[in-house]
């Protein structure tokens, strides 16, 4: 009977060793946050609904429109962290910028918000800015040498 079972040889000895990696890491394209496009996503889409969630479309009402159109931006970024990374994760700091707006938002779009609003609003702009500095600190470590 012919020996079936399945070998593993050492790849190191391969001739083209070199040009596989090389190909590799460029189909990768320094995605190192894939990770983080799908919380990203979420966090946008939590904040463009987070009116209706957390119940203040009539006590907030300027606030409602506002969380509308930042996590439609937020989620647009994530789509683009997403299709082109390699462009996109230099806005990762504009990412930031938009949770610290989003912390300081209810105060100065809002009118005496409640502690729920502050709170939601305090809690998006936070995780905006963890995975922002998350996002801009891997581009930078991803970012070519010169």
């Amino acid at each position: 009977m012919a020996n079936v079972s399945p070998t593993r040889g050492d790849i190191t000895s391969h001739p083209d060793v070199t040009e596989m990696r090389d190909r590799y890491a460029r189909m990768l394209g320094g995605r190192d946050v894939a990770l983080v496009d799908g919380p990203v996503f979420l966090l946008g889409l939590y904040c463009a609904v987070s009116p209706w969630i957390v119940h203040y479309t009539n006590s907030q009402p300027d606030l409602v429109p506002h969380n509308l159109v930042i996590g439609i931006a937020i989620g647009l970024l994530a789509l683009g962290f997403t299709r082109a990374p390699e462009r996109m994760y230099g806005l990762s700091w504009a990412f930031s910028a938009l949770g610290v707006w989003m912390i300081i938002s209810p105060w100065i779009v809002g009118d005496s918000p409640d502690a729920g609003v502050v709170w939601n609003n305090i809690v998006i702009g936070a995780l905006a800015v963890l995975l922002g500095l998350m996002c801009a600190g891997t581009a930078a470590r991803s970012a070519p040498k010169p």
